[in-house]
């Protein structure tokens, strides 16, 4: 048997057509296995792509900010607590003697004591954490350390008012910490106690509506008062000549000047003291603790937003919780992409940021988003950052969209849009997210089939709000309603002094109609009415005689005093017989109404004497005034117009230079037959038609007439 060698042997039948399976089937597991790893590869793209976007979580930014230093303010607050203030949040922090982190963030940022622990459990340090908002601190938690954090927020919250501000609710807050546990919860319970008993701290600022009722009250002040003065001053005066005085007046020819000018002076002096201090009693000047902004604080969150604009044009707050997820994010991104590639379409900017009184275009929409595409345009520096701005904020909801140069309807744009997807329904109102992803899509779509214009078009320039310092600031003192106030202080002094001058008027026309009731001594001379009644003379002269014998007898007055004084008495005492408990009785000697006046002006004169008065005369116009302060021409009688130099007592002196009709009806007139008034120098046969030339001549003309005793 023959062995062949391999090189020998001759080839199988279909070898060749094996080798063509073999590497068929080789190309095809390698083309099979690169189409696997291409469509595995796919979808970890397509995941990985949102992620990029994706912000980070609240929680984890903060922890980041924290991480960099224990104190962040957001810069979302410029108007109450711009981020200038963090160096004093610091300092403050200090004192609570435990690691303190402190986070400065918007109201309804976050959910509290949740936020802290997800902010801690991030950072991964124990420590006081506290979270504030534009009032103060909101909620405080202590991890790993002894801090009594929730005492403290209550003790800040009960003892300070609202308006305080959240740097001084601060830093009660930390003071408390510092007193420990105990001292804390004590603290805490005492002021919830009080706050419980209806105590609340007073407010430690005020409001425009406060000022205006300041300088409402300042106006009615600086008038009111000065022209009540003014006004005032005449009529108490006539009054005060009108009604009886405790004291008899001070003899004088006039008023000097100092008088004359003495109530305007005053007028003036209270306007001027009214004036200047007024403004230090109302020293406000701020309507709350907020400091003055920097130009830095007032365009940080609207660099930092046109800073991530400038990288996606979707931009979600870091700061507020998370509205869109990652799904969302990646179908808003494909829908702006579409919309830029559609015709007329263009870029669309997507803003979710909150947006509250507070920040630095003081809520409005439409200004930030006119501050953002500006900040764009100077980073980009290739003109206009023109588009479509999107501004959603997370904390209400609310959507707003604003054209700048696109070939679009800014109108329709700012107006028009749907109701659910400017502000939503019940269902987002309901919702955490308030649905903003949803919205957000639906509002592309908007987008798409809203109809193209020729030209490009824009919403327009917002209005500027008012700069925090003239928004914190309080109007002036002297302006808003203290122009009103001045009137109503006119009308006021007008007012009162119809009031008091009808309230003395009733007074006197009752004082007139009673009976003056009998007085003593010097107080009767100023009491004496001009239509005494009989009964009245009556009691007066035995009043007055029997104080002149008292006096005489207890007397030590000099022989010509003495010598006068009798002389007068005497001449009284035989007017009535020497007989002066009789002239109480009515129809007794002497007791004719003339002769009573001229018994009261005799004893008047002695006592007179007794005191070294040697005044011969007494009132022309009514004796019973007593002595005179001056002469002068003057008319008394209602016929005919002659006058007479005659002598007058102060109050008449008065009435002859103010009012001279007056001293008609303050003449003196006496009971006459039937009913009648006669004057007191009428009667036929009275000694007291003498008596214009002196009480001596009086006294003299009763000797001559009556016989000798």
């Amino acid at each position: 048997m023959t062995t062949l060698t391999t090189a020998e042997r001759p080839p199988a039948a279909g070898t060749g057509a094996g080798l063509v399976r073999l590497l068929l089937t080789l190309c095809g597991l390698t083309a099979l296995l690169l189409t696997a790893a291409t469509l595995m590869a796919a979808p970890a793209r397509a995941a990985d792509a949102p992620a990029a976007n994706q912000p980070p979580n609240q929680a984890a930014y903060l922890a980041d900010r924290l991480r960099e230093n224990p104190v962040h303010v957001t810069d979302q607050l410029p108007r109450v607590i711009p981020r200038s203030m963090a160096p004093d949040f610091a300092r403050l922090a200090k004192r609570t003697d435990v690691p303190t982190y402190v986070l400065v963030l918007p109201s309804q940022s976050g959910f509290g004591e949740d936020l802290l622990g997800a902010v801690h459990d991030e950072l991964g340090r124990d420590g006081l954490y506290a979270l504030l908002d534009d009032s103060g601190v909101r909620k405080a938690a202590a991890y790993g350390v002894n801090a009594p954090a929730e005492a403290a927020r209550r003790v800040a919250a009960y003892e300070l008012p609202y308006d305080a501000g959240p740097l001084r609710n601060f830093e009660r807050f930390v003071d408390v910490v510092a007193q420990g546990p105990e001292k804390a919860e004590a603290r805490a319970a005492a002021a919830g106690k009080k706050l419980r008993d209806g105590y609340e701290p007073e407010e430690m600022y005020i409001g425009p509506a406060d000022r205006k009722n300041q300088s409402f009250v300042t106006g009615i002040a600086l008038t009111g008062v000065p022209l009540t003065i003014l006004l005032l001053a005449p009529c108490v005066r006539r009054a005060h000549r009108r009604f009886p005085r405790a004291t008899p007046p001070r003899p004088a020819a006039g008023r000097p000047v100092w008088r004359r000018l003495l109530t305007p002076g005053l007028a003036l002096a209270a306007a001027a003291a009214i004036a200047l201090t007024a403004p230090l009693v109302f020293d406000q000047t701020k309507r709350s603790a907020a400091p003055l902004p920097s130009a830095a604080d007032m365009t940080a969150r609207v660099e930092r937003v046109a800073d991530g604009l400038a990288r996606d044009p979707v931009y979600v707050d870091p700061e507020s919780p998370q509205a869109l997820d990652a799904t969302q994010l990646s179908r808003l991104h494909d829908r702006i992409e579409q919309f830029g590639r559609s015709e007329g379409g263009g870029p669309v900017y997507v803003t979710v940021v909150p947006h509250l009184p507070e920040d630095e275009s003081a809520g409005d929409e439409e200004l930030f988003a006119a501050a953002v595409r500006a900040e764009l345009s100077k980073a980009d520096q290739v003109g206009e950052a023109d588009g479509v701005y999107v501004v959603a904020d997370p904390l209400d909801g609310y959507i707003d969209v604003f054209n700048h140069g696109l070939r679009l309807e800014s109108l329709r744009l700012l107006y028009d849009i749907p109701e659910f997807i400017s502000y939503g329904d019940d269902r987002s109102d309901e919702a955490d997210d308030h649905l903003l992803g949803e919205r957000l899509d639906a509002l592309m779509t908007y987008l798409d089939k809203s109809p193209r214009t020729d030209e490009p078009t824009t919403s327009g320039d917002p209005a500027r709000p008012l700069s925090p310092e003239a928004e914190n600031a309080l109007p002036p003192l002297f302006a808003t309603d203290f122009w009103p106030g001045l009137f109503v202080g006119v009308v006021a002094a007008l007012l009162l002094l119809g009031l008091v001058a009808g309230v003395l008027g009733i007074v006197a026309a009752v004082l007139r109609r009673r009976i003056p009731a009998v007085l003593r001594t010097q107080a009767l001379t100023l009491a004496a009415p001009s239509k005494p009644s009989e009964a009245y003379l009556r009691r007066t002269a035995c009043t007055e005689l029997s104080a002149a014998g008292q006096a005489i007898t207890e007397t030590d007055a000099g022989w010509e005093a003495l010598a006068l004084a009798w002389e007068r008495f005497d001449a009284a005492m035989f007017l009535v017989d020497g007989d002066i408990e009789g002239m109480s009785s009515p129809g007794a000697p002497g007791t004719d109404p003339a002769t009573l006046l001229a018994v009261i002006v005799l004893a008047r004169g002695a006592r007179n004497a007794l005191d070294g008065d040697t005044n011969d005369r007494c009132c022309a116009v009514n004796p019973l005034h007593g002595p005179p302060a001056g002469r002068r021409h003057v008319r008394v009688l209602a016929q005919g117009n002659r006058r007479r130099r005659l002598s007058l007592c102060p109050l008449c002196l008065d009435a002859a230079n103010a009012t001279p009709y007056e001293l008609r009806e303050r003449r003196l007139t006496l009971p006459g037959p039937s009913g009648t008034r006669v004057p007191y120098d009428e009667p036929a046969g009275s000694p007291l038609s003498v008596l214009g030339d002196g009480i001596n001549r009086l006294a003299d003309r009763v000797r001559e007439t009556s016989p000798a005793q």
